[in-house]
């Protein structure tokens, strides 16, 4: 009874493992911050790398930084999926910023079906 109720139990953590190293193994969207430029006190320039799989849209957020660590700019951006083939690619954009930044982070992308940015 004891065997036969761990191996059960080992059955279904193994399942469950499986599962996961899938599931977070396959996002539909990832990103990737490969560059940034402060164009002057009030402009940055970001360019990030996005692939999405699927014809969902991804929502990526860009939040610029002063130096006291203070969210000086923020930005969200929809890239639309591609009819069921892998789409996104580079992509760049020049958004405001309410004084200064001094640095650029890529908070991540999201889809309606994957609500963890990566």
């Amino acid at each position: 009874m004891i065997i036969a109720a761990s191996a059960a139990l080992g059955v279904v953590a193994g399942g469950w493992l499986l599962w996961t190293a899938w599931f977070h193994g396959s996002p539909e969207v990832s990103s990737q911050l490969q560059s940034w430029e402060v164009l002057d006190d009030q402009q940055v320039r970001v360019k990030f790398d996005v692939a999405l799989s699927g014809d969902e849209v991804a929502t990526c957020r860009v939040r610029a930084l002063s130096v006291d660590h203070t969210a000086v700019g923020d930005l969200a951006v929809q890239i639309p999926g591609d009819a069921g083939t892998a789409s996104g690619g580079v992509v760049e954009f020049t958004f405001r910023t309410l004084r200064e930044a001094t640095s650029v982070e890529l908070m991540g992308c999201t889809t309606p079906s994957q609500n963890r940015p990566r």
